[in-house]
Formats: C-alpha cells, sequence, structure tokens
C-alpha cells in the first residue's frame, strides 16, 4: 500500500463540490465582455485543480462555476486557468 491510486477520484459527484463547465470561447469572450475584464483580472483556476482535470479545462480557458446560494437562489462564478 502507499503507492498512489492508479485511477483518480472524480471530485465532482461531491455534496460540496458545485458544478464547473469550460466555457465555449464564444462564451468566454462574451463574459469578459459583460464584466470590462481581461482573463487575467479574473480569479484564477490551477489546471491541475483536481476539478479543472476532470473537466479537461486547459491553460488559456475560462471556467464557470453554479454555486447554490441561499439568498440569490444561483450564484456565477468564473476562473482562468492557468499552468499549475
Amino acid at each position: 500500500m502507499g503507492g498512489r491510486m492508479s485511477e483518480e477520484l472524480d471530485p465532482r459527484g461531491h455534496v460540496l463540490v458545485p458544478e464547473h463547465r469550460v466555457l465555449s470561447k464564444e462564451e468566454g469572450e462574451e463574459v469578459l465582455r459583460r464584466y470590462r475584464v481581461k482573463p487575467h483580472q479574473l480569479p484564477l483556476i490551477k489546471s491541475s485543480d483536481p476539478v479543472a482535470r476532470a473537466i479537461g479545462a486547459k491553460p488559456g480557458d475560462i471556467v464557470e462555476i453554479k454555486r447554490e446560494s441561499f439568498t440569490a437562489g444561483r450564484a456565477l462564478a468564473y476562473r482562468y486557468v492557468v499552468e499549475g
């Protein structure tokens, strides 16, 4: 024992992990226009993050995160994928 498991666990099924998805290039450009920001001004997520790996996010992608919110019902957040 003590070695790495041959298969990684997929964190997306956990109750505390919100829904993540990689936006298309067009969707990402629309998010940047809507918020009037450059990609590097978004919060970052490393490509090595377990959820980023599970959804196939690559550096340069923008990830949308859907969270359930007691006050807002649903809240969207965006992350820019960086190497790491």
